[in-house]
């Protein structure tokens, strides 16, 4: 568990990372073509980097951590599959000896 939720934030941070990427090198392209001034150019990668920190912000708050969530989940008293595939065979038995 604790190696997919690791995965899935690097998959965040890697997906951050490249839009980033792509989006300054469009900038840099507009920049070339005279279609931006260097100076519009260079708000824009500022602007995008903002952004993008700011999600990266947010995304790093709104992670909980592998611990916490198996609490929240006891907490809740949700059933664990242990708890159903012992159901699912007391009502089987329980066919069985009406049948």
């Amino acid at each position: 568990m604790d190696n997919t939720l690791k995965n899935i934030v690097l998959a965040g941070i890697g997906s951050m990372a490249y839009t980033y990427e792509k989006a300054s090198t469009m900038v840099n392209t507009l920049v070339q073509k005279g279609e931006l001034t260097v100076n519009q150019g260079k708000e824009l990668n500022e602007e995008l980097k903002k952004v993008i920190d700011s999600n990266n912000n947010n995304q790093n708050k709104s992670n909980i951590d592998t611990e916490t969530l198996k609490n929240i989940i006891q907490q809740l008293n949700l059933p664990t599959k242990e708890d159903i595939n012992e159901l699912k065979t007391r009502i089987d038995n329980l066919e069985k000896n009406n049948q």
